[in-house]
């Protein structure tokens, strides 16, 4: 495993890490402790350090439960990030809960699920710039910061084409952010344009998320027309925009792939290459699909892609 400092925040990070949303059902599977265990098993063999959640992933906390029972015992071994601003209390729903106390509960229920005194990095959830704008909720969390509670604040931003997403990413240090998450991968790379630049500027660091476009960059799906209605990515990946991306899947299967290189594997050194990226997060379904990813920091097409005339 290979580890790059995340920006300013001087975490040092696996560059590959595990992402969490699967856990919360919202990929059409559920979950067992068991099903968990073995994932952080197999990514803590690999040498992954850090793993990625949040206080939305499934109703009343799933996903930050079924963790918290996982790294019980070795959270040292463990950098964790969680994010607020939202609750489900239904399956794929969530609510909005910005107020400040709304914030601070969300903050003690995410640190007794996951068994933890502290969040290595706790980020703001997809808000709004209004709500990003209130000096009151940073205000509140940089005191528990000073508690111990909080280590490093961050923002998950929601959509990297969004002008929210630029103007939070311009204005992170100003709140106290030290890392920024954002959707970006092969497919989709709106995060080019003013985020990456932004971030390099401040050496504010950067998480990519959404790196395999939701499982499309896996390979497994250039045969399907729509995901399934009871899966959360079949309202952002419409048949026309699959079907649309499995035609540029194919080039980069016949023009890019490198030989003996499996395409999730290219995927993710694909956006680790960019040099303002810190690591990415990893979606995965089993122990097997962690050691694949894992793997990918031992190849050596890191810097693959500035060979081509992407």
């Amino acid at each position: 495993m290979k580890y790059r400092i995340l920006g300013k925040s001087g975490l040092k990070v696996s560059v590959i890490s595990i992402g969490t949303y699967q856990f919360s059902g919202s990929w059409g599977k559920d979950y067992s402790q068991s099903d968990v265990d073995s994932i952080i098993d197999a990514a803590e063999e690999s040498g992954i350090n850090f793993l990625d959640t949040a206080e939305c992933y499934g109703v009343d906390n799933h996903a930050e439960k079924l963790i918290g029972n996982a790294i019980s015992g070795k959270r040292d071994k463990w950098l964790v990030a969680t994010k607020f601003g939202h609750v489900r209390k239904e399956i794929l729903k969530n609510s909005d809960a910005w107020e400040v106390g709304d914030i601070r509960k969300q903050l003690e229920n995410s640190l007794k699920y996951l068994k933890t005194d502290y969040i290595d990095l706790y980020q703001f959830h997809s808000g709004s710039d209004e709500i990003f704008d209130r000096d009151e909720i940073w205000t509140m969390l940089d005191r528990e910061k000073a508690k111990g509670k909080i280590r490093h604040l961050g923002i998950s931003l929601n959509r990297a084409k969004s002008d929210n997403a630029a103007y939070q990413t311009l204005n992170a240090s100003r709140v106290g952010a030290e890392v920024i998450q954002v959707k970006y991968n092969r497919l989709e790379r709106d995060a080019e344009a003013e985020i990456l630049p932004a971030a390099l500027e401040q050496n504010i660091g950067v998480i990519g998320r959404v790196s395999l476009a939701s499982g499309l960059l896996s390979g497994k799906y250039q045969n399907i027309t729509e995901f399934s209605s009871s899966e959360s990515r079949a309202k952002k990946y419409k048949p026309e925009l699959i079907k649309k991306m499995q035609t540029e899947i194919n080039d980069i299967i016949n023009k890019e792939l490198p030989e003996n290189v499996l395409l999730p594997q290219y995927a993710l050194t694909w956006v680790l290459s960019n040099p303002a990226v810190s690591c990415v997060i990893a979606g995965c379904k089993s122990a097997a699909q962690v050691k694949i990813n894992a793997q990918t920091a031992d190849l050596e097409i890191m810097n693959y892609r500035h060979r081509l005339d992407i």
